[in-house]
């Protein structure tokens, strides 16, 4: 379903039978039908909405700071916040968000705008427990595709493994 013209669509997440959707710059994030992306109703936030996951019965949310926003997915209203940090410094650009069940507890993986830097976050304490370099990745794509490329954007779990599919805007290519 396409948005409404004064709306740049953004991070999106399914939680339960509702799917939401975030806008860049409007503060207004979409409460959708999961089984036919109907609009059911909207909700208001400050700030801009970059990236949505859904964890635990909670709604994570990046603003493209080092801060991730909790919120509850019925109402869509704040619970909570976490300062994102590594080695005790602010981990800031947080784009897109994956929110995955892993072996020691739920954890966040977030692609870092701007960057090649995907980051392990413990949602709990904000500490982010690892890093990959997706530079690799850049590098596979073609000179062709490179030129035609923009940003690394992309970034979803692969449920029941511990695999990962991300890509960038504009790139052909699906890793």
């Amino acid at each position: 379903h396409d948005l409404p013209e004064e709306f740049f669509g953004e991070g999106i997440t399914r939680a339960g039978d509702t799917v939401w959707q975030l806008t860049w710059k409007r503060g207004v994030a979409f409460a959708r039908d999961a089984a036919t992306l109907e609009e059911t109703r909207r909700a208001s936030y400050s700030g801009e909405g970059w990236g949505l996951c859904e964890q635990a019965g909670r709604l994570v949310m990046s603003d493209g700071s080092s801060t991730l926003t909790f919120r509850d997915p019925a109402t869509f209203a704040e619970t909570g916040r976490v300062e994102v940090l590594a080695d005790g410094l602010r981990v800031e650009n947080l784009n897109e968000l994956e929110c995955v069940d892993g072996p020691d507890g739920p954890e966040v993986w977030a692609n870092r705008w701007r960057t090649n830097d995907i980051v392990r976050i413990d949602p709990a304490t904000g500490e982010v427990t690892g890093f990959a370099d997706a530079t690799p990745l850049v590098d596979a794509l073609s000179p062709e595709a490179r030129a035609k490329a923009d940003v690394f954007n992309g970034i979803a779990h692969v449920p029941g493994t511990d695999h990962f599919l991300v890509t960038g805007k504009y790139w052909p290519t699906l890793f």
